[in-house]
């Protein structure tokens, strides 16, 4: 068993983005901006906005900060989501979620003009990375492409098993996946012998949103765990699965960082796409 750490492939690509955002502002005369919006004082969220706006100004991105009150009507978001869209001085917005129950969530996000979706929540920017077209893939998926890229994971021909179907995880790593030439079967909790299936996998995503949910893969599977939960455990049972595997990612410090850094790689990239400076907007890696 080895770890995949994302902490230490975030820090690379961290640091690339660092000197892509120095050579856009050299070039503009100004920061690539992220605007982040949270709707409620949810304790998790506002410590996940945090964290985003430092490491936003570590890679010397501008940050902004909209917070709105929990009542926030969904009609009301949708406004001030479509002003930031609308404002030539936002390059990239994050709806940090999960919102509060009684907002549209869905209708939330594709207020988000898809120029600026850099966290790959939008309709658009699924069917765009569906499609292998450009664009900004969600984040999370993106992150974990990057880092089995970055461990050297062939997928061609592999079979990958997704556990979830959330639109901004299961569905658009499934995708990803696919377009790599994985075999992918995705399943949720109304998959029959789920256990078995995961057995079968070479690659096993696990994004179910349940700790310790998965306690057995085959011998020299990839496990991602792409999961969070209380006590900083994971989706996976890392103690069961760690001699099995023959890479896993530890919670924290596997998925988690990864994110993060995709999100701000690719808030630098749609502001060199909008500024039209292709050779600031390339991303090696």
């Amino acid at each position: 068993m080895a770890l995949m750490s994302g902490t230490d492939v975030a820090r690379e690509i961290s640091e690339q983005t660092a000197k892509r955002a120095h050579e856009f502002e050299r070039r503009t005369g100004r920061k690539p901006c992220l605007a982040a919006v949270l709707v409620g004082e949810d304790p998790a969220s506002v410590t996940y906005v945090k964290m985003k706006r430092n490491r936003s100004a570590k890679a010397g991105i501008e940050s902004r900060l909209v917070q709105l009150p929990a009542e926030t009507t969904t009609g009301e978001l949708v406004a001030e989501i479509t002003r930031l869209s609308q404002d030539a001085g936002v390059d990239g917005i994050l709806l940090q979620h999960p919102v509060p129950g009684h907002i549209d969530e869905r209708a939330a996000f594709e207020a988000i003009a898809p120029g600026k979706d850099v966290d790959g929540v939008t309709m658009h920017s699924f069917a765009a990375m569906a499609f292998s077209e450009p664009g900004s893939a969600s984040a999370t998926p993106g992150g974990i492409m990057r880092l089995l890229d970055a461990y050297q994971v062939d997928l061609k021909g592999k079979h990958a098993v997704v556990v979830g179907r959330s639109p901004i995880l299961g569905k658009p790593v499934a995708m990803l996946l696919l377009a790599r030439d994985a075999t992918v079967t995705i399943c949720h909790s109304k998959t029959e012998n789920l256990d078995e299936i995961v057995r079968t996998a070479d690659v096993v995503v696990a994004a179910v949103g349940r700790p310790k949910f998965i306690t057995a893969v085959k011998p020299g599977a990839v496990v991602i765990d792409a999961g969070y939960n209380e006590g900083n455990v994971g989706d996976v049972d890392f103690d069961q699965l760690a001699e099995t595997a023959s890479l896993i990612t530890p919670v924290p410090g596997g998925v988690g960082p990864m994110t993060i850094a995709l999100l701000l790689e690719q808030t630098v990239s749609a502001a060199a796409r909008r500024a039209d400076l292709v050779d600031v907007g390339e991303v090696v890696g």
